[in-house]
């Protein structure tokens, strides 16, 4: 319940410049996420934080607990999103929101991620996952060859 995903890190990065971590394929296998053709559902209970709320906007549906946080701190390190945080964000809760957590480095609760379309829905933390899991049931009761179009 304390954590989603913090993200990157940080301690493999820190000794690298932004060319090195971008020529090496340093997040290569995130983006393998996205890629899936079967529906994926993230339940984010806690924090999900730069890398983090990257790979929850990679899945199809976000689920989150109550006391979720979402973010995209890494300004505050003097970076940016490197896992398609950027442009994922602005495609969820649009430009200007998108721009203000990108710049600030600020975190959204649970309940503003709902209200700015972040997320599908939000349930008490010993709920998630099997809310998650449930509506995973009702998506995999429909036709296999629809489902992953």
């Amino acid at each position: 319940e304390k954590a989603f995903a913090a993200g990157a890190d940080i301690k493999e990065m820190q000794n690298k410049n932004m060319a090195e971590n971008y020529t090496t394929g340093f997040l290569e296998y995130w983006e393998n996420v996205s890629k899936m053709r079967k529906p994926i559902i993230a339940a984010v209970n806690g924090y999900a934080l730069g890398g983090g709320c990257e790979v929850a906007m990679m899945c199809d549906i976000i689920y989150a607990g109550e006391k979720a946080k979402f973010g995209q701190p890494e300004i505050t390190i003097g970076t940016i999103p490197g896992g398609g945080g950027t442009q994922r964000l602005t495609r969820a809760i649009g430009k200007s929101r998108a721009m203000e957590m990108n710049l600030t480095g600020t975190p959204i609760n649970a309940q503003e991620a709902s209200a700015w379309g972040l997320v599908s829905r939000i349930f008490p933390p010993g709920e998630l996952v099997n809310e998650a899991v449930k509506t995973a049931d009702k998506i995999a009761s429909h036709s296999k060859i629809i489902v992953q179009m």
